[in-house]
């Protein structure tokens, strides 16, 4: 079992970011508590703008977003101070499932995520990760959408894909001990 955190980054946390989360402060701290439960199992992941010029649908979306066009490298891209330092699995896309979760959870195929935006990258990592097969787990206390309504709608739509995908807290999983029995 793996815990994946999903992009815990200076550009959602930050007040005068185009891309401000509301309530990243709130995720930090059950973040930590994950990060105790499930290490070594954990991956941070990141959020970061193409190597390159978009191509495709990345075009209108960068032309509405002209700011995120920074390196991977910049300061707005980095992991918030409670988590710097920590390795990081970059994508230019929304989901952050690829070969790289797939074979970090196999061979039991069980995947937790936590982290920001709940009705974004959290969402569609979510649902590529149970269309991969994976057995997945959103830790709904550790995740903050762009406003609280979109968050709560996001958890509401994740618990249509039961039993593939269990909306779980902290809590229960400290219960369980991380292993999400």
């Amino acid at each position: 079992m793996v815990l994946a955190l999903i992009d815990l980054q200076r550009i959602f946390a930050e007040p005068d970011s185009g891309w401000a989360t509301p309530d990243f402060q709130r995720v930090v701290k059950p973040a930590q508590e994950l990060v105790e439960l499930f290490a070594p199992q954990v991956i941070f992941t990141r959020f970061v703008a193409p190597v390159g010029e978009p191509t495709g649908s990345w075009i209108p979306y960068y032309e509405q977003w002209p700011f995120a066009l920074q390196p991977p490298d910049s300061y707005a891209y980095q992991l918030v101070d409670e988590f710097r330092g920590a390795p990081t699995l970059d994508r230019p896309t929304f989901s952050k499932w690829g070969r790289e979760l797939a074979d970090a959870v196999a061979p039991d195929g069980r995947l937790v995520l936590a982290g920001v935006t709940t009705d974004c990258c959290v969402l569609t990592t979510a649902l590529a990760a149970v269309d991969g097969g994976a057995r997945v787990q959103v830790v709904e206390d550790a995740c903050a959408g762009v406003d609280e309504d979109s968050h709560r709608k996001a958890i509401d739509l994740m618990r249509l894909y039961a039993p593939m995908l269990e909306i779980v807290t902290v809590d229960q999983l400290r219960a369980s001990g991380g292993l999400g029995q």
